[in-house]
C-alpha cells in the first residue's frame, strides 16, 4: 500500500508541474495533501521496525559454593562381579543427585536433602570398576551405589592400601625396628622366664653392653 501511494503522489506531482488552469492546480494540490497524510500514516513507526531482542537463554541464580557433609559411614558387600555400598539416608531426591564415576573413584553428590548436601567418595579404590555399568539406587530410608568391578574377584578392602603400606616397608629397611618388635611380641606373648630375658637383653642394650640384644639370651 505504502508503495502504491508514492507512485500516485509522484503522478499528482508531475501532472501539477504541468497543470496551467488555477482551479486543476487547486484539486491537486489537495488531492496531493491528502495523499501525503495517508502515506505517514502507512508508514510502521520506529518501535515496530525495530523488533524487541528476545533472550534465548534463562538466566539461573548464582549459587555460593556449597557445603556438603562427608558420609563416611557406610556399610558394603559383594559378589565375584560387582561391590554394593549402602548408606543410611532418607529423603534422597533422583532428581537432585549428581554422579562420577571413574575406573579407580567415584563421588556422589546428594543436594537438599531435609536442607543439607551430602556426599559420598572414595578418590581411589582398591581395583578399577567399569564407571558405565556402575549406579546409584535411591530406597526411602538409605541409598545403594553398584560398583562393577572390571575384572572378577574379591576385594579385600574399597580403599587403595598403598600410603597404608609405607610405614611397614620402612620398617623392613630398618634391621633395628623389627628386632624391637620381634623382641616386643616375644616380651608380651610369653611366659615370666621369657619376659626376665627380654628385660635383660633390652637393659644390656641401651647400655651398650652387646650390639645384639638377643645375642646369649636364647
Amino acid at each position: 500500500m505504502a508503495e502504491e501511494l508514492a507512485l500516485d503522489l509522484e503522478e499528482l506531482k508531475h501532472l501539477q508541474s504541468i497543470a496551467k488552469r488555477p482551479r486543476v492546480l487547486s484539486l491537486i494540490s489537495s488531492e496531493i495533501s491528502n495523499l501525503e497524510k495517508d502515506s505517514k500514516k502507512a508508514e510502521p513507526s520506529p518501535a515496530a521496525q525495530i523488533p524487541t531482542p528476545i533472550s534465548t537463554s534463562a538466566k539461573l541464580p548464582s549459587n555460593p559454593a556449597l557445603i556438603y557433609s562427608t558420609l563416611s559411614s557406610f556399610s558394603w558387600d559383594q559378589d565375584n562381579d560387582k561391590v554394593k555400598i549402602y548408606i543410611s539416608l532418607e529423603g534422597v531426591d533422583q532428581e537432585k543427585m549428581e554422579t562420577e564415576f571413574k575406573p579407580i573413584s567415584f563421588d556422589v553428590k546428594f543436594h537438599d536433602v531435609q536442607g543439607k548436601n551430602y556426599r559420598c567418595a572414595i578418590p581411589k579404590l582398591s581395583k578399577e570398576i567399569v564407571p558405565e555399568k556402575s549406579k546409584v539406587l535411591v530406597k526411602p530410608s538409605r541409598v545403594v551405589i553398584t560398583l562393577f568391578k572390571a575384572s572378577k574377584g574379591n576385594w579385600l578392602d574399597l580403599h587403595h592400601k598403598e600410603d597404608k603400606l609405607k610405614p611397614s616397608l620402612d620398617k623392613e629397611r630398618d634391621p633395628m625396628a623389627g628386632i624391637m618388635d620381634l623382641m616386643k611380641n616375644m616380651y608380651e606373648e610369653g611366659d615370666d622366664e621369657m619376659k626376665r630375658t627380654i628385660a635383660k637383653a633390652w637393659t644390656d642394650a641401651r647400655s651398650g653392653k652387646t650390639a645384639d640384644p638377643l645375642n646369649g639370651y636364647r
